[in-house]
This record gives C-alpha cells, structure tokens and sequence, in this order.
C-alpha cells in the first residue's frame, strides 16, 4: 500500500513534533498498574499501528488519551496542547476522535441520523436560534444532511441511510462508526480493534477507506489489532507495548522479526483480559 506521496508525509513527520505525544503515563486500578510509565507519540500523516500481546494495556491507553481514564502521572500533548485534563467532549472538539472495539451507535435512529448528530454548536440546539431563526436552523440542517449523505456515500452505506442503527451488522456498525468520525473532520482518529467481527469483504472496505482519508485527506491513525496481516500491510510505524510500557517501534518488518516482540507475545506472562 505503499506510494511516493505517502512516503513523503512520512519522511516529512519524521522532521516533526509528533501530533499526539504521550509522555510518562501511569494508571493504577487498585493493585495493578495497568500502565507504567508508558510514553509514545504519533506523527502527523501516519497511520500508525499500536500492538501487544492482552493485558498489555493498549485500550487503557486509548482512554487515557480520548479523556475517559484520568492518569496518575503523565500528560497528553494534541498538536502541541496539553489534553490532559480536559473531558471527553473538549477533546472531541480539538479534533481527536476515538472508535471502540464494541461499536456504540445510537441504536433507535437510522445511520443518518446517527452521523447528523456528531457535529458540534447546531444552531438547533439553543431556545433562541429555534424561536426566532427557524430558517437559518433549516439551512444548517440542510447542510449537514448533505454532508451526511456524502459520508455515507464514501462508506457505502448509503443504502442503509434510513435503517435503524441497532439493526445493522457488525461490520456495518464499524463502518458507520467511521462514517461518524468522519463528520467531526478530525486530526487524529483512534481505532480500538476495527477488524474485529468483520468479515473479509467489508475488512477490504475499511481498509480502503482508512488509506484513502490517510492519502487524500492527511488525517491521522492510531490503530490497536490484533490482526497482524492487517497491521504489517497498514500500519507505518508499529508500536509495540508490552505490561503497561512502550516496548519499542519500528516499520512492520523490522517489528515482525524484533526478538523482543516475539518474547513479549510467546512468554506466557500475560493474563487473557486486554488492558
């Protein structure tokens, strides 16, 4: 999936200050330290790859940065600004979009409706705008249907634009999930497991979809699987952690063969639940 044009976003993120930069993170539940001290950063324009054996606390991390788990120690740097405190919601805003490994759509309303909802400051939602700008209402909402169906055309799912959310299948979701990021126009998007209970065909489309936001758009991948053939032919670099610490990183191949990810995954000191 390689091409010159990529090649040189990468070369030029090299150069850079990460995009998203992890520094020194610590969270403990009870007696486990699901995360020690882990660090790492995301160049702009790459679609990176985080992996690691269960337990190694990559979706811990994924909350850590989307908002959700407050460190002990550490901060999260987005696009230079520290993230850090800030809920949920205010990091949406500042252009980092997390996905989860079970999809969490909004079951009871149609795909459109779920990919209408993610822009934030509608002029519908104040008491004034609906009182007395009733048209000016009208014409956003145009808009952001408009949008919504050219998503959803991107995704190919606009024939299901009017089926309740709750009613697709699972790789459906994962797409419509996309689809949603893809509304909030983001930095950086935060993949937990996309591949997971997707059948080949709609994998191939995801894959696609995900290297032409890459090219064509600039946008930004940090993706936890455990699909291995998918990351080595997506992802560049590749993150390994390894109990709750950055192991090392690298282009897919050098990671394949690092005798230190090969003992990470085959050591047998890992607990069968993800961190």
């Amino acid at each position: 999936m390689s091409s010159e044009p990529s090649q040189i976003r990468r070369d030029q993120a090299q150069e850079s200050a990460p995009l998203l930069d992890v520094r020194d993170i610590v969270v403990q539940f009870g007696g486990l330290r699901a995360l020690d001290h882990a660090s790492l950063g995301v160049r702009e324009g790459t679609i990176t790859g985080l992996i690691g054996p269960n337990g190694a606390g990559k979706t811990t991390l994924f909350n850590v940065i989307a908002g959700y788990y407050e460190p002990r120690v550490g901060r999260v740097f987005l696009d230079g600004q520290d993230i850090t405190a800030l809920p949920p919601h205010r990091i949406f805003e500042r252009g980092l979009c997390r996905t989860f490994q079970i999809p969490r759509e909004h079951a009871s309303m149609s795909v459109l409706e779920n990919l209408m909802l993610v822009p934030s400051g509608q002029l519908g939602e104040g008491l004034f705008n609906s009182l007395f700008r009733p048209w000016r209402v009208r014409e956003q909402e145009h808009e952001i249907e408009e949008r919504a169906e050219g998503v959803l055309q991107f995704v190919e799912l606009s024939h299901l634009k009017h089926e309740y959310a709750g009613n697709l299948s699972g790789g459906q979701k994962k797409l419509l999930e996309l689809a949603r990021t893809l509304m909030a126009e983001p930095k950086i998007v935060l993949l937990d497991e996309p591949g997971a209970g997707v059948n080949p065909a709609l994998m191939e489309r995801l894959v696609e979809n995900i290297v032409h936001l890459n090219r064509e758009r600039g946008t930004t991948f940090l993706i936890i699987e455990h699909d291995m053939d998918m990351i080595m032919r997506l992802c560049d670099p590749v993150i390994v952690m390894s109990q709750g610490r950055y192991l090392m990183e690298g282009p897919p191949e050098a990671v394949r063969n690092d005798p230190r990810v090969l003992e990470a995954y085959l050591g047998g000191q890992y607990a069968a639940a993800e961190g």
